[in-house]
């Protein structure tokens, strides 16, 4: 075939049907005569696309594991189409013939299961000394914010070899008294560095011979500073590899960008999982003839493209299965001439993942799968964990979806194996899956229909359940209306994500095409295109297998990425444009390597794009704006990325200097097929009619068979159209049509509107729930784009929830905890202040603004005695009157601070303003949210489930009490619990708990407790409520919004005058760092929940004039009946993350030394505390240090018996020699060349064997105990948000 374009007809057969089929089809090789297939190997199923030799289409799905029957699943597949197709035999025991084959395009999950099950090749990595933990430390945040146990996956390597080298950037003025360096050297970025510290090969290859005697042949190497210079790296990797290494990955070659914990997990990655690559790859080759030397084969990579077989490697191969779905989605979705922006819905067994494109893939540069961060280039995929087979519970009220998948084997309970309820059970209960039309492959000798009875007996059982908890003045819910219910709350689940992706993008999500894939998808997308706001849903006719599909319309993608270290400027611009052509010109060259013209060659250019002074960098194109006078060559970024810049965060910073990071470009091979199906005119067939339960309750429903629609026909809801690989059902008030290319496209009409009363519903329970959270991570997400600080931005310390009529808190983003319970003081101060009238609901953000003036730079000081010498204080202060926000006016507050002794004003005004205006804008959000809410529900309606919501939360809590306080009482015969800790300077906490089993109400009483103190560890009332209601959501054990009803069965008892309840003048900037940390280990001593974790956020900051720096550091979580406390990690109050150690480097006056655990020092036991850290910073200028922290004298307690934890320590190392302890509170002018050395610890836990029943006998999930209880709880939710509105009233 020539190059260019070729038209090609042929046909399928299908069930006798035959359809005429128009192919145009791209190819860089001669294949006409051939067969080509495209090949998408998942977890469960394997999907095939062949197109034949005579243009004909054929698809085929096998199971990916079948080892009674073949070895490998795509092998497989080829075979049996060759055979079936030529009526040659092909025996599965041979090697293929590839005469016949063309080309073949593969994606797998391969590379994604390795990294799920942590089966990839053993590991070792060599990194530099003093970070040999840096990456089980990582951001230093625990992923689930109420988890105790912070489950976190384990790291990928199993050694690390340390290097005693060091590479550091040059700075202008660095006054270290040092010797000169040993050598200066310059990086590709343009930077100047310092070789403080040689390579050693000697030992370098001692040690590699000592790990490669251990049987662990691949290798990963990270090196501070090697994104930038890489020969240390390089001087390794050539070792390695000439000491046998099978596989050496290192960071400067798999993705050379700054960022030392990111790329330290990419290349662990490209090492771990490489290999099983190669394996792979390796049995997949050898089950065809010579290896498939002469077979042009490719595999889709994580960002869209495809690339050879032996360049396919694990660092860009964890989602090389739903890319291919992404490229499918989008080139036959998405139109050329309406431009209507495109969102994939792909939901699959355990999990459903949605993506949007508007005419460009959407890449992102860091993405956490499985607890690895990935810093490579890849489909912006969002994954929430609600799929077909996500099991369904009734907790406490609620209906609740997942995240528990039933997976595939025993698989939903009407697979006939066992299985639990899952939201496939839920469509066949309502007659959404018909089992007839489905293969008898399930039962285990895997030979029977899908079971409606099974999932009818289960689904009684559970209605059951319900309607006993139901009160006897509510309506009982029939086995459908439980089974409806669980759809519409998994419906509202896999609306939040996409709400992620369009709202909190700044799109208008109801301008959007649902385009629908995956085998379980056509069953919701009716429900969640209407709960969108979106009128269209299209879903191909290769929509279950369309992954495999967007493989054979993929192009072949060649990038190429550099550092850089440039301003974007007229005077950096011809060294842009050098770089570019270069980098553009080793993509063209590669390319055109591989047979690709120059025709079929497209580039594109990217900038990695920040202001100057903030983290926060965007991978820019220039497409739409073309070059001009004041640009560089390859077109206008400074346009396009303050444009952007504005779009993302809602503001730009003009008198800021914008830098470039790095220089990418993507060189695309344009080489897949496209197809234009057109079907013949004709009637359809006779259909039958089901009964098919909606909202009303059964209605007739036709049912269709896709593949005899005639192009051009209609279909009204309801109906269910059947495919051989998915089933779509058509809701009532829609409409779909079967397009020219026989695809379905519907229409979502509105639903008859159905008035929500304000009685109780606990279908809407849960479905008010999802959204009142969801509005409040849109609103931190908004906080996040449109703030300015590193604090906000960077290191997430931030926290947005929705309040009631009454100030209460209802619902919170998973943020930083210390925040919640003192939002709400303050939102109930603003409430019930004279002369103020109600409104209606509240919206709040808090953020922690890095200076606001006081004694010390960033307002922390260690030894501040009044409020005043913190910074500006702010009791009631309108920010915005009028829609003006009041510059002046907060600016005059701000800078007030001057006028107390020894005190500043705010001393970086610029990025308080900006902060300011970013939480307005994320409180206009919220606003809006809710405001949308209630047009929707009505003001009572949404009101009402504000109440039931946190009374909701109040039973779960109350659940929880009764539960502990009968345990007790068959323990002891007591129900009441007592614990007493003490803060370093030797003031009491103490706390006395009477739990009273009948009401599950109890008594918090802090009596005892140490009186304020001269110093800022007072905590105000609002941090002990915090650190209170934080402590009852993790003893809850189960999934509840934290708001306002946890606290409702608690009375809580605070001597005013003590540390808990300080004067109001008195110094706090400790209790709600410090202080609060204590609180938290107090209640869990109490109810022995879990040992003391390292009781402190060793708060540490430095500035001088110029600059100002602030972290929180972690520590060591405390263990628990069943697990071992996690080291190196933030705990309870806090969850922040810390500056990456090449950027605390780049921008600021210090040297990180180390940065590890501190071994032993977590309590031995039977379950053993988390280590603390050790952090080690070399100052290279003169500034201002301050730490603030605690459990330096007092050790985190063990508990049953556990050992305590070690202290820690504060540490300054002087340039001469002299070693001072500093204590757990100062602030000291430094010279340069001085360090500092942190430190800390926690509790363990002694558990005995009798015991372990009761590892989860904080969580809820468990049956109720007696109907009349179950009556009586349901009735305590409506009583409880009476009694509210009573008192409202």
């Amino acid at each position: 075939m020539s190059e260019g374009v070729s038209m090609v007809a042929g046909c399928w057969l299908k069930n006798k049907k035959t359809w005429e089929w128009h192919f145009t089809f791209f190819t860089m090789a001669e294949t006409k005569g051939k067969f080509d297939f495209a090949i998408d190997r998942g977890g469960t199923f394997t999907d095939v696309f062949a197109r034949l030799p005579d243009g004909c289409e054929r698809v085929l799905k096998l199971l990916s594991r079948d080892p009674q029957n073949y070895k490998d699943a795509p092998t497989e597949g080829i075979r049996r189409i060759l055979e079936e197709e030529t009526g040659k035999a092909y025996p599965r025991d041979q090697p293929v013939d590839t005469s016949l084959i063309g080309w073949i395009r593969m994606g797998t999950t391969v590379a994604t299961n390795a990294l799920l099950e942590r089966e990839g090749e053993r590991t070792a990595l060599l990194v530099t000394k003093g970070f040999k933990d840096l990456l089980h430390i990582g951001t230093q945040a625990r992923p689930k914010l109420f988890d105790l146990e912070v489950a976190v996956p384990d790291v990928l390597y199993e050694e690390v070899i340390e290097v005693d080298e060091r590479v550091v950037l040059r700075q202008d003025g660095c006054q270290l008294p040092r010797k000169d360096p040993e050598r200066i050297v310059t990086g590709s970025t343009g930077d100047s560095l310092e070789v403080w510290k040689e390579l050693d090969l000697e030992q370098v290859e001692k040690d590699l011979r000592g790990v490669l005697a251990r049987g662990i042949t691949s290798l990963a190497v990270l090196l501070l500073h090697s994104y930038t210079w890489s020969e240390h790296e390089k001087a390794v990797g050539s070792l390695a590899r000439r000491l046998g290494f099978s596989q050496v990955s290192l960071s400067s070659e798999v993705m050379p960008m700054v960022r030392a914990v990111p790329r330290g997990y990419t290349v662990c990655a490209d090492a771990y999982l490489t290999p099983k690559i190669h394996q792979y790859l390796k049995g997949f080759t050898s089950g065809f003839k010579d290896g498939l030397k002469d077979v042009d084969v490719l595999f889709m990579q994580s960002d869209g493209g495809l690339t050879p077989m032996e360049q396919f490697c694990g660092s860009r191969a964890i989602l090389s299965g739903p890319a291919g779905g992404v490229v499918g989605y989008a080139i036959t979705s998405y139109s050329q001439m309406e431009k209507k922006p495109v969102i994939g819905f792909d939901m699959g067994g355990t999990s459903t993942d949605v993506s949007r494109y508007a005419g460009q893939y959407e890449h992102v540069f860091e993405a956490t799968t499985a607890g690895v961060t990935l810093q490579a280039p890849q489909l912006d995929i969002n994954t929430v964990a609600a799929g077909g087979g996500s099991r369904l519970f009734f907790r406490s009220g609620m209906f609740v979806v997942g995240p528990e998948s039933a997976g595939a084997h025993p698989g939903p309970a009407c697979y006939r194996k066992g299985g639990p309820l899952t939201v496939t059970d839920a469509n066949l209960a309502l007659g959404r899956l018909i089992p007839s039309f489905f293969p008898k492959i399930f039962g285990p000798k895997e030979n029977e229909p899908l079971s409606l009875e099974e999932t009818t007996k289960h689904f009684r059982q559970l209605t059951e359940e319900i309607n006993v908890f139901l009160s006897s003045n509510q309506s009982q819910m029939s086995m459908e209306a439980v089974a409806m219910g669980f759809i519409r709350v998994a419906n509202e689940a896999m609306c939040r994500p996409i709400r992620a992706l369009t709202q909190a993008k700044g799109h208008d999500t109801s301008q959007h095409v649902l385009a629908c894939f995956g085998g379980a998808g056509g069953q919701h997308a009716c429900a969640i295109a209407r709960s969108l706001g979106m009128k269209t849903v299209f879903i191909h006719k290769y929509s279950g297998v369309l992954s495999a599909y967007g493989l054979a319309l993929a192009d072949v993608v060649e990038e190429v990425q550099e550092p850089c270290s440039l301003q974007y400027k007229p005077a950096s611009f011809s060294e842009l444009d050098q770089r570019v052509e270069q980098l553009s010109k080793r993509c063209h060259d590669t390319l055109r390597a591989r047979g690709f013209t120059s025709g079929q060659i497209t580039t594109e250019v990217f900038l990695h794009m920040r202001y100057e002074g903030t983290d926060c960098a965007l991978m820019v194109t220039a497409a739409g704006y073309p070059s001009n006078a004041r640009s560089c060559r390859a077109g206008d970024f400074r346009s396009a990325f303050t444009k952007r810049y504005l779009k993302e965060f809602g503001f730009t910073i003009p008198d800021r200097p914008i830098m470039v990071d790095d220089i990418r470009v993507r060189g695309c091979g344009q080489s897949g097929i496209t197809s234009v199906y057109k079907a013949e005119m004709g009637h359809r067939q006779a259909k039958p009619i089901t009964k098919c339960y909606f909202e009303g309750g059964y209605v007739d429903t036709s049912v269709y068979l896709w593949e005899e629609l005639p192009c051009g026909h209609s279909i009204q809801g309801p109906a269910i159209i059947i495919d051989k690989n998915s089933t779509i059902l058509v809701e009532p008030c829609c409409e779909a049509r079967l397009t020219e290319g026989g695809d379905v496209c519907m229409t979502v009409g509105s639903d008859p509107h159905c008035a929500l009363g304000t009685e109780l519903n606990t279908v809407q329970l849960s479905i008010f729930s999802h959204r009142f959270m969801s509005i409040a991570e849109q609103m931190g997400r908004v906080l996040q784009r449109t703030s300015i600080s590193t604090n906000i931005k960077e290191r997430l310390d931030f926290s947005c929830a929705v309040f009631g009529q009454d100030g209460g808190l209802v619902s919170n983003a998973p943020h930083i905890p210390v925040h919640l319970g003192a939002m709400q003081e303050t939102v109930q101060y603003q409430v019930f202040r004279k002369g103020v009238s109600g409104p209606v609901f509240f919206v709040a953000s808090r953020g922690h603004h890095a200076d606001i003036g006081g004694i010390t730079p960033g307002s922390m000081p260690p030894h501040s005695t009044s409020l005043q010498q913190e910074g500006a204080v702010f009791t009631s202060f309108k920010l915005v009157t009028g829609g003006v926000f009041q510059e002046e006016a907060v600016t005059e507050a701000l800078i007030a601070p001057a006028q107390y002794p020894g005190c500043s004003g705010t001393r970086n005004l610029h990025d308080n303003l900006s902060d300011l205006r970013a939480q307005v804008a994320a409180n206009q959000r919220g606003s809006q949210l809710v405001g949308e809410l209630i047009d929707s529900y009505g003001l009572a309606v949404v009101q009402a489930y504000m109440g039931y919501i946190q009374s909701n939360a109040e039973l779960a809590v109350r659940d929880m009490l009764r539960d502990f306080a009968r345990r007790r009482r068959q323990e002891t015969g007591s129900l009441e619990v007592e614990s007493e800790d003490f803060m370093d300077d030797g003031t009491p906490i103490r706390l006395r708990v009477q739990i009273n089993e009948e009401e599950g109400s109890a008594v918090f009483d802090f009596t005892g407790t140490g009186t304020e103190v001269w110093g800022n560890c007072n905590a105000p009332r609002a941090i002990t409520l915090s650190a209170l209601i934080y402590c009852l959501r993790c003893m809850v054990g189960q999934d509840i919004p934290l708001n306002q009803g946890c606290l409702a069965p608690i009375n809580v008892i605070i001597p005013p005058g003590s540390i808990l309840q300080p004067s109001q003048n008195a110094a706090v900037v400790g209790g709600n760092v410090l202080t609060s940390q204590r609180v938290v280990d107090v209640i869990f001593k109490a109810f022995e929940v879990c040992a003391a974790s390292q009781g402190c956020m060793n708060n540490i900051s430095f500035g001088s004039e110029k600059i100002g720096y602030y972290e929180t550091v972690a520590g060591g979580a405390g263990a628990g009946p069943g697990w071992n406390g996690r080291s190196g990690v933030h705990t309870h109050m806090t969850n922040t993350r810390i500056t990456d150690p090449e950027i605390l480097e780049k921008r600021y006056p210090v040297v990180l030394e180390q940065f590890s655990l501190r071994p032993g020092s977590g309590g031995a036991g039977k379950y053993c505390g988390g280590d603390g850290v050790i952090r080690k910073l070399l100052f290279r200028n003169k500034v201002v240090l301050s730490v603030l922290t605690e459990r330096r004298s007092t050790r985190p307690y063990g508990l049953r018996g556990g050992d305590d934890g070690v202290a820690g320590l504060n540490h300054l190392h002087r340039a001469e020699g002299r070693v001072l302890n500093l204590g757990a509170k100062t602030s000291v002018s430094l010279d340069p060349g001085v360090r500092l050395c942190t430190s800390g610890g926690s509790g363990s836990y002694e558990w005995e064997p009798e015991r372990q029943n009761d590892r989860r006998s904080y969580s809820v999930h468990k049956r109720l105990e007696r109907n009349d209880n179950m009556r009586k709880q349901c009735r305590q939710i409506s009583d409880a948000f009476k009694a509210r509105t009573a008192q409202l009233s």
